[in-house]
């Protein structure tokens, strides 16, 4: 009889040991799980300190006026300082039209000044103005870096046209070709420059000649 009880107690000991292991190994593997979930919550929504960036927004009128000023260099009539306006229309991204007013008043020309003749022109007739129309494109956009914190959208363009000049009291049918440099400012303002090549036919000096005029010039424009 003692035997019997004493086995009892054996098996319920057991039991009791089996049962008690069983809820340590359960407690452990929830600790465990909690332990890695907050590991992947730490990792997938970290908590960042989010920057505010205040985005411009950019303006979507087309037109485009400017003032410019330069040199020019009339063929025979030496380099003089040139200043004008323009006014253009862009057509999309990449092209626009642009109609450009310009004024110069010329030098004597080296004959003139070497020999000491009568002077050909009079100083009204001297004053060298043209105005044309011209279509550009843009091209090779880019950006200019001031330091670390200032950066420009820029783009080159080239640009060719027809127009009138008005030299030595006579109208010239004038041909322009050329390109250009735009550096924009803020979102209404840009930096351009621009080099060109003016192209007409005059008899000023007793025969028809072909003149190539080189013009120069840095401007402001205006975006509304």
């Amino acid at each position: 009889m003692e035997s019997w009880f004493q086995r009892l107690v054996l098996i319920a000991a057991i039991f009791l040991s089996v049962g008690a292991w069983a809820q340590d190994d359960e407690n452990t593997d929830d600790e465990s799980g909690t332990d890695e979930q907050t590991v992947l919550d730490s990792v997938i929504n970290p908590e960042l300190q989010r920057r505010r960036v205040q985005e411009d927004k950019i303006d979507t009128e087309n037109f485009e006026t400017g003032l410019f000023s330069g040199v020019m260099s009339v063929e025979d009539f030496g380099s003089n300082n040139v200043s004008g306006f323009t006014i253009a229309y862009h057509i999309s991204e990449d092209f626009f039209l642009e109609a450009a007013y310009g004024s110069t008043k010329t030098s004597k020309t080296s004959f003139e000044t070497l020999s000491g003749a009568t002077d050909l022109l009079t100083d009204d007739q001297r004053v060298l103005s043209y105005y044309n129309m011209s279509l550009g494109l843009n091209v090779l956009p880019g950006e200019v870096f001031l330091g670390d914190k200032f950066s420009f959208n820029t783009n080159y363009y080239l640009i060719a046209g027809v127009g009138n000049t008005q030299f030595a009291g006579n109208e010239y049918f004038t041909i322009n070709f050329g390109a250009g440099f735009r550096a924009f400012i803020t979102d209404w303002l840009a930096f351009r420059m621009s080099f060109r090549n003016h192209l007409f036919t005059h008899n000023i000096l007793g025969e028809d000649k072909s003149i190539q005029n080189l013009e120069a010039t840095m401007g402001l424009s205006i975006y509304f």
